[in-house]
């Protein structure tokens, strides 16, 4: 008995297998400059664009998106900044008294 489980799983494989033909097919045609013209009517013109003149050129130049995070709002501003001031806190143990007296000395 094998210790590894055999994945049943068939869709990755297939996945794999079809992206890799993809990117076959994306290389012959930027090696092939009249396979490519039979695919696309205007591959010859310069604003043309696709994965086979991406590969072919060996760059990819993309517009920048819109950042996904606004500016800040301007918060409220307050015309006076409250300083925090020290006030004398008297511990517990000295306004409780108890153990202020000695315990009843012996008569």
């Amino acid at each position: 008995m094998s210790s590894f489980a055999r994945s049943r799983n068939h869709g990755r494989p297939f996945v794999a297998v079809c992206v890799f033909a993809a990117f076959l097919c994306t290389l012959a045609l930027s090696a092939s400059p009249q396979l490519h013209q039979r695919i696309h009517a205007d591959a010859n013109r310069v604003e043309h664009n696709c994965a086979a003149t991406m590969i072919a050129s060996g760059n990819y130049d993309h517009a920048t998106h819109l950042p996904l995070v606004r500016a800040p709002a301007p918060s409220v501003q307050f015309s006076r900044i409250l300083t925090l001031s020290s006030v004398w806190v008297q511990p517990l143990f000295l306004s409780a008294h108890i153990f202020a007296h000695a315990p009843p000395a012996h008569s």
